[in-house]
């Protein structure tokens, strides 16, 4: 069974959460150095007037290459409060948000010293929340040649990238969003829109997107 190797993320995409439920070992890049404006450290969520990006602010490098183990999360614009109250304010009418709100707040009242262990952290509890258990493993050196008997989606998952090109075996399923009559369907949001509108339907919906047959893909 092949490995697949992504990007640490801040409330990954539906995307990444589709590799690690494809995949059974996922290893987690943290040797690289950082690259800025990915899902590193922002997730996009969809707000009343449209998709919505937020971004955990970081401590900017002594260097100008560094790991992304080692990025260090700032404290700068009160953030945790401000992307609490963005979730709240997005999701407080989606059918789930009560169920899963007091699991995730304390993501929101904690301070972590590294960008990778709150990511981490934040991402075995939505696994655990949505009922798949990947094999997660942070990498200790980066590996340049991967081989066919791996996957790579490091860079190919990607808020600057369409996956339409960048993977053609994702095939986001539409489900019910809070603001949908006023937007349209939004593919590909973080996971944890898909979480607060479809609770416990979220891992079928997963397993849809893996699929390469389908009826209605997103065009």
């Amino acid at each position: 069974m092949r490995p697949v190797y992504i990007a640490t993320a801040y409330l990954g995409p539906i995307q990444q959460y589709c590799k690690m439920l494809q995949y059974p070992e996922v290893r987690i890049e943290t040797a690289e150095n950082y690259v800025k404006q990915t899902y590193r450290n922002r997730c996009v969520i969809a707000a009343a007037n449209g998709p919505l990006s937020l971004s955990i602010p970081i401590v900017k490098p002594d260097t100008l290459k560094c790991q992304t183990k080692d990025i260090r999360i700032s404290d700068h614009g009160n953030w945790r409060h401000l992307h609490w109250s963005a979730l709240v304010s997005a999701y407080n009418m989606s059918p789930f948000f009560e169920y899963y709100a007091d699991d995730l707040a304390p993501f929101y009242e904690k301070k972590y010293e590294f960008l990778a262990d709150f990511n981490e952290e934040l991402c075995h509890l939505v696994c655990s929340l949505i009922d798949i258990q990947p094999t997660l493993k942070r990498t200790s050196e980066y590996k340049t040649g991967i081989t066919s008997d791996e996957a790579d989606f490091r860079e190919r998952i990607h808020p600057k990238k369409d996956f339409r090109t960048e993977d053609p075996d994702f095939f986001p399923q539409p489900y019910y969003q809070v603001f949908q009559e006023k937007l349209g369907f939004l593919p590909n949001l973080s996971i944890i829109d898909l979480l607060f509108n479809m609770g416990p339907e979220s891992l079928l919906i997963l397993q849809q997107s893996n699929s390469s047959v389908h009826s209605n893909p997103i065009t």
